[in-house]
């Protein structure tokens, strides 16, 4: 691959699996024969497994000793329960009783249900036409056939909201800060649905002047950054805010972050001005987030797996600008619920147990860094 001057590449997220291989156009052919036989005939040698299984479980023992590792890890069997697709650490690190007992069975099993033609989607950027890539395709991948066997079904079935707030805490002691996360579950991906929810989510914690941000970090200096998202994901998705406050502001800070996300969807709606710099954030940032062949990739690939409508990204900027404010405020009142919010803070509980228990926000549960009940 060096000597061709071309990388190959593999991942994984919440919804699919990639190989991908980036190569100078005049040396495809030799690059996608190799492309080629690493997708259809992987080796997974066992002493290389062992390394990367050594590997993989230092690196949740390095999650599991710092706390925003720790929120990320125990939070979304809280929220999806540990039978489902997504109830696994969402630092996408696995545990280290899965990485354990990996084998080179389980890797072939997988390659065998899941990676496959009659599964799969080629997306290909670059100076090449589609005679020659058909060409060379059929060269490489057109003996490719899928097993007899059905394609596996992820478990996504939905969950419930809570009834009533959810606090847990983790107890890091020593912390000089703690890390605070409230989540909860929001509905499937939905196209029509996702530039108004990019829209929100700018003006409550997507962007640097955004009302979360603005408040704990420059009204309050007690976080150098609140933040709040929507993972994408085919199931329901996870809307969460986060930040990492001064240990003796961890309870006002809880309650400064709920008062945020009630009001948004309450007493306080987005204001025009707010619209219009969210809605300036999202159009000026589309050029520079496709410069590249691999961030073209990227948007086709995610285009794919949610099936955006084929005039998504050319429709983009005419959807963003006829936003109302009312679009706005019924998408707040639609995704944010902060009767059901999932609540986990990590840091010395000595100094901050206490206070967070007088918020009653919930029933208070201690975790392990595992995410298991200690009380």
């Amino acid at each position: 691959l060096e000597s061709l001057g071309a990388t190959l590449d593999v991942g994984s997220s919440l919804d699919s699996s990639s190989v991908s291989l980036s190569s100078i156009s005049s040396q495809v052919d030799p690059a996608l024969a190799i492309y080629a036989d690493v997708l259809r005939n992987p080796a997974f040698p066992k002493h290389e497994l062992e390394r990367l299984k050594k590997q993989r479980i230092a690196s949740i023992q390095q999650e599991k000793s710092q706390p925003m590792g720790m929120a990320l890890r125990v939070l979304p069997p809280l929220l999806y329960g540990d039978q489902h697709a997504y109830g696994l650490p969402l630092t996408g690190s696995g545990t280290e009783a899965a990485v354990a007992a990996l084998s080179v069975n389980d890797l072939r099993d997988f390659h065998h249900d899941w990676i496959r033609p009659d599964n799969g989607t080629l997306i290909v950027v670059g100076d090449i036409t589609q005679a020659r890539l058909k060409s060379l395709l059929d060269k490489h991948l057109g003996s490719w056939k899928a097993p007899t066997s059905s394609l596996p079904r992820k478990n996504l079935a939905q969950r419930p909201l809570p009834e009533k707030p959810r606090v847990y805490l983790i107890d890091r002691p020593g912390a000089e800060q703690s890390v605070i996360i409230a989540g909860h579950l929001a509905a499937p991906f939905n196209a029509d649905a996702k530039i108004r929810l990019d829209t929100l989510n700018a003006i409550l914690g997507g962007l640097f002047t955004s009302r979360l941000n603005m408040n704990l970090r420059e009204d309050k200096h007690w976080s150098y950054g609140a933040r709040s998202l929507l993972k994408d994901a085919k199931g329901q998705q996870a809307f969460l805010a986060f930040a990492p406050v001064q240990t003796d502001k961890t309870a006002e800070s809880m309650r400064e972050i709920l008062k945020e996300l009630t009001q948004l969807s309450g007493k306080r709606p987005a204001t025009q001005d707010e619209i219009t710099s969210a809605k300036k954030s999202l159009v000026l940032s589309l050029p520079g987030a496709h410069e590249t062949n691999a961030a073209i990739s990227g948007t086709i690939g995610q285009s794919v797996i949610f099936n955006l409508p084929d005039d998504y990204y050319s429709q983009y900027v005419a959807r963003v600008q006829a936003l109302s404010p009312d679009d706005i405020n019924q998408t707040a009142k639609q995704l944010l619920r902060p009767e059901a919010l999932t609540w986990v803070i990590v840091g010395d509980l000595s100094k901050i147990e206490a206070a967070v228990r007088d918020l009653d926000y919930g029933e208070v549960r201690i975790l392990n860094t595992d995410g298991k009940a200690l009380r």
